[in-house]
């Protein structure tokens, strides 16, 4: 195979083609992130020239894209009138894969969720999650009305990469877990749903539906980290979602830590439910039934406190490690756990860091997310439309 270098200097031009598909992508981003504008501020916004936007707006509406509203009046001239995604216009499954728990949604172009159901168990088994899955699927694409079946454009799978690897910290045995190596996931929930997959890591995919909820101004530089199972992650550099060669970058999970027992460890051993689970056994406590997010926290006792703790240490030096690669101007914290608890969390964590000492820059502000553990299945649902309809880097144009 032969490598690119990364200092190249041949560039691709664009085609007559290439260069309407992205014109046609800038006014439906105008559109999509100040719904309502008239055909003039698009122009403005997008540096094209009107007769350009008016020609694209008309061929967007023609393809069901785009609807007008009602003629603002008051204006000088004719009457502006407003443009809107039309929510028939696409639709996307999002389905969540995870180590302890599936989520699936259905989401229409303008952002709405149409279903969306959700299972929790104590690990995926690849006997039967499958058949379940594509059971669910069917059941929620028929909420797409119709006369739009057509404009369902398939199914994003966001899911960790090796999942078999830690299916035995799970209870799995040994031959649960072997059924998972070497599977074709993606195959797997092709045939059981029908649909055409498009997969992602679990992290990226929560980070990107975070990006996407947290709304404008965006910062160009994000890390991310969700609590769930285990630790999803994802880093959005220079504006753009960084996912490595494989897809799977950005695991900060990953990195090492030191444990309360003074031994190096890891974060998503520290910093997750998987912990937390562990902990609540080994004080006798049972593990509450169901997602957790409607866990009974008070019933945790101090085990839940102490777990807190050790999750803001390991986050906090994630984030000092993180900080000093990739300088973020924002790290978000999220997890899959009662709001009150998540409020609990994020605050532990910028009390953590900020007796960290500092070497030169000042450590990035610390928010709390807006989707807790709905973020995979929301980001596998947005980004298949994201990369159709509306990015304008080259890969997804084909250029």
């Amino acid at each position: 195979m032969t490598v690119q270098d990364v200092f190249d200097p041949s560039a691709k031009r664009m085609s007559a083609v290439q260069l309407r598909l992205n014109n046609e992508r800038a006014v439906l981003t105008a559109i999509a992130t100040q719904p309502g504008s008239s055909a003039a501020e698009i122009a403005r916004r997008s540096h094209l020239a009107p007769q350009t936007v008016a020609r694209l707006l008309v061929d967007l509406e023609g393809s069901g894209l785009v609807m007008r509203g009602e003629a603002r009046k008051g204006y000088r001239g004719q009457p502006a009138v407003p443009l809107y995604l039309d929510p028939n216009g696409v639709f996307a499954i999002g389905c969540e894969l995870g180590w302890q728990n599936y989520r699936i949604v259905l989401r229409n172009l303008a952002g709405e969720i149409l279903g969306e159901h959700s299972r929790h168990y104590e690990y995926p088994s690849a006997s039967s999650i499958f058949d379940e899955i594509g059971s669910l699927v069917r059941l929620l694409s028929t909420l797409v009305p119709e006369e739009n079946r057509e404009r369902l454009i398939g199914l994003g799978l966001a899911m960790p990469a090796n999942m078999h690897r830690n299916m035995r910290l799970l209870g799995a045995s040994e031959a649960e877990a072997g059924l998972w190596q070497g599977l074709n996931v993606v195959q797997r929930v092709r045939e059981a749903t029908g649909l055409e997959v498009f997969a992602f890591n679990d992290g990226n995919a929560a980070c990107w539906g975070e990006l996407v909820a947290m709304g404008p101004p965006r910062p160009q530089n994000i890390a991310y980290f969700l609590i769930s199972t285990f630790v999803g992650a994802g880093i959005v550099a220079d504006g753009r979602l960084w996912e490595g060669g494989k897809g799977n970058a950005a695991n900060l999970g990953g990195m090492m830590v030191t444990g309360s027992d003074g031994k190096p460890t890891f974060v998503h051993l520290v910093a997750s439910l998987y912990a937390l689970q562990s902990a609540l056994a080994r004080a006798g406590i049972e593990v509450p039934p169901g997602m957790p997010e409607f866990w009974d926290w008070d019933s945790f006792g101090s085990v839940g406190n102490e777990w807190i703790e050790e999750v803001s240490r390991a986050i906090a030096t994630a984030i000092v490690n993180t900080h000093a690669m990739i300088e973020p101007s924002l790290v978000i914290v999220d997890g899959a756990l009662p709001d009150a608890v998540r409020e609990r969390v994020v605050e532990a964590v910028r009390t953590r860091l900020g007796r960290k000492p500092v070497l030169e820059d000042d450590y990035p502000p610390i928010v709390q997310g807006l989707l807790g553990g709905r973020a995979p299945a929301m980001g596998a649902a947005l980004m298949p439309i994201y990369r159709r309809y509306f990015s304008r880097a080259a890969v997804d144009m084909g250029i």
